[in-house]
């Protein structure tokens, strides 16, 4: 058995720290991720949840003066070595944004294949938009209409979309940024069911405001605040028996 296959964390992040030009957002973080769980990351705003969730696939390359230090361990590889291809990376590591993003001028179909042909996958690509589609619980909804605009879908059905194209591609972690603020009750339930289905085959982290539904969704879940790390541990543990004062105040509600 070679050390990868022994590895059950897949991400591990180690003294990680982020700088927008001076500032520095997130302070020397380490917090490991076991592989095909839930983790949910919670704090206020502006805490860092969102700078954490976008070091894993490396999206702070992209923002003119932001700087990572420390090392980010997938599958045991610094994703930030020079010789890691961020394009490769972020097949591994899937995003689904806070607001539906769909690409509005392609089709349904064509918004589930997009990264297949972006990366010049071959073979039959209406199996793939079909068994993704399926895996969002999306299918029976759009089967009839997949050349119909997504912005003819509602909010929820949109951020399934999003959801089957980030699966398109085969990634092996889905990070999810807040993937159910902008939608109503019933469907944010739908989203909480498919993470509980996805998590067989997929490592999740998925940001949220909402602690009900860290408490709901995640195996585990993450405190930040002040740009730290506070506490991390089985959800349940954190929801009802936190070791840290302001893990305490902060599921109690006493701020936010």
């Amino acid at each position: 058995m070679n050390a990868a296959t022994m590895h059950t964390d897949k991400i591990e992040a180690n003294d990680l720290s982020v700088f927008f030009r001076q500032a520095q957002v997130l302070k020397r973080v380490a917090l490991k991720v076991p592989e095909k769980k839930v983790m949910a990351v919670i704090g206020p705003s502006g805490c860092g949840k969102s700078t954490f969730l976008r070091a894993l696939n490396r999206m702070h390359d992209l923002v003119p003066g932001a700087r990572v230090e420390g090392r980010i361990l997938l599958d045991g590889e610094n994703i930030n070595d020079p010789r890691v291809d961020a394009v490769a990376l972020r097949r591994r590591v899937g995003m689904v944004f806070q607001r539906p993003n769909p690409f509005p001028s392609m089709s349904i179909f064509d918004n589930v294949a997009a990264g297949l042909k972006l990366n010049r996958v071959k073979g039959n690509h209406a199996e793939v938009v079909e068994r993704c589609l399926r895996q969002a619980a999306l299918w029976d909804e759009v089967k009839d209409r997949l050349g119909h605009s997504p912005l003819s879908l509602s909010g929820g059905q949109q951020q399934r979309l999003c959801i089957a194209r980030a699966l398109a591609v085969e990634p092996e972690v889905l990070l999810m940024d807040e993937p159910a603020s902008a939608l109503d009750p019933i469907a944010t339930a739908r989203i909480e069911e498919l993470i509980h289905e996805l998590k067989a085959r997929y490592t999740i982290v998925i940001v949220t405001h909402n602690m009900q539904q860290a408490a709901r969704v995640s195996d585990q879940t993450a405190f930040f605040y002040m740009g730290e790390l506070i506490e991390v541990g089985a959800t349940e543990q954190i929801f009802t028996n936190p070791r840290e004062k302001r893990t305490e105040d902060y599921v109690t509600g006493k701020f936010g």
